[in-house]
């Protein structure tokens, strides 16, 4: 693995592990490596809300699929993309 990414990997695990410990510093390392400000804040943002969403399907008792539900919704979402059969928004 390229050390750019090792960089971003060992910032994000302490994203989730001691994140009060994150300082400027540790930014201005990843800048350092060649990550833009931009993809530290999209990197930052898409584990929080990983952290979020698996603590909410947690406590909401909610399920995970079979492995087979997974590789249907996958092949849908590939043939289909993110919108509701029939097209248009999801909210109506």
């Amino acid at each position: 693995m390229p050390e750019k990414e090792k960089a971003l990997f060992s910032f994000i695990d302490r994203v989730n592990s001691d994140s009060p410990s994150i300082r400027r510093e540790d930014i201005d390392s990843l800048k350092a490596a060649g990550w833009p400000e931009e993809a530290i804040y999209d990197a930052v943002t898409v584990c929080a809300l990983f952290n979020f969403y698996n603590r909410w399907t947690d406590a909401a008792g909610v399920h995970d699929m079979a492995p087979e539900a997974y590789e249907l919704a996958g092949k849908r979402m590939a043939a289909e993309g993110y919108l509701p059969a029939g097209g248009g928004s999801a909210s109506g």
